[in-house]
């Protein structure tokens, strides 16, 4: 059925049962004179009458009153259907799904979705933990936390969570062994440990700041892999230097297993993004993410 036939049918039940001409172009908030027309053209369309009219009331024909039977379920549901999402657009509800790269868990992310959860609890949260680009358009998910490098074409952006600190670090007897780098271009004659986003050939650019401002490289490494704790712990056991975020460093930096290298010349990391779609008709579980992520933003 058209768009047309529809609006047709609803004009008709509207007529019949409400009585009239007029009564029914007011609450279809319409004039009397188009709601007259409508029916005129449903008729010619069916090529039945299915109202007889004088001056003073207007009445449904024997095949009117088998056709308002059988229309009146169909639009009653519509209308009841639409005035559940009317109210629905309305509610913080439904699930909100998100997928994430493992390190912004422990960063930020897990601690936003617990606040989210605890102040909207009638929202089901799926928070899916992956390193890939996603395609907002067809993975049926909300929102993609992502690094800029990894946001996908033509979504909208909003920065989020801590600013991102990087380290390059080493273990004692590496260094001592290959020498301890003084510029950023002394890690090209380096093994070097890697981070890989989902897949070997996509690895995390290493960030440099110089005169000229910030500039990227990217070394041949000796590791890859996709979870920063296992570089550091190749790193520990000697066989490179790893770039990685600073607080993930820390610890192994605090007792000795690792030693920082070119402190100075590091650039730091954009902040993850939450990465959506569009920003029209967003659904209001959505919204009220962003709000709380915003919020939490401005506070740090």
């Amino acid at each position: 059925m058209s768009q047309n036939n529809f609006g047709e049918v609803r004009v008709f039940v509207e007529v019949a049962r409400r009585g009239g001409f007029r009564a029914a172009a007011e609450h279809l908030h319409q004039a009397p004179a188009s709601v007259s027309e409508a029916i005129q053209r449903f008729e010619d369309r069916l090529g039945v009458r299915l109202f007889e009219r004088s001056t003073r009331s207007v009445a449904l024909t024997p095949i009117g009153e088998q056709l308002y039977a059988r229309s009146l379920p169909a639009v009653t549901d519509l209308e009841g259907a639409l005035s559940a999402l009317d109210e629905d657009k309305d509610q913080v509800s439904g699930t909100l799904r998100l997928s994430a790269p493992y390190s912004a868990g422990p960063f930020f992310l897990d601690d936003l979705l617990a606040e989210f959860a605890a102040t909207y609890p009638t929202v089901r949260v799926e928070v899916i933990y992956d390193d890939k680009k996603v395609d907002l358009l067809t993975s049926g998910i909300d929102a993609a936390i992502r690094s800029q490098t990894m946001m996908a074409a033509d979504t909208h952006a909003l920065p989020v969570g801590p600013e991102l600190n990087m380290t390059i670090a080493a273990s004692r007897s590496y260094l001592n062994e290959r020498g301890t780098p003084r510029h950023p271009s002394d890690v090209l004659d380096h093994d070097t440990i890697c981070y890989a986003f989902g897949r070997g050939d996509q690895l995390a650019p290493w960030g440099f700041t110089g005169p000229e401002g910030a500039y990227v490289m990217q070394p041949k490494p000796r590791m890859v892999a996709n979870d920063m704790r296992s570089l550091l712990s190749y790193a520990a056991h000697g066989l490179g230097l790893a770039y990685v975020y600073g607080e993930i460093a820390a610890p192994y930096v605090a007792n000795g297993d690792l030693m920082k290298v070119l402190g100075k010349h590091l650039a730091p990391m954009p902040r993850y993004s939450i990465n959506y779609q569009s920003k029209r008709h967003m659904p209001r579980r959505l919204r009220a993410f962003i709000d709380l992520a915003k919020t939490q933003t401005r506070l740090q």
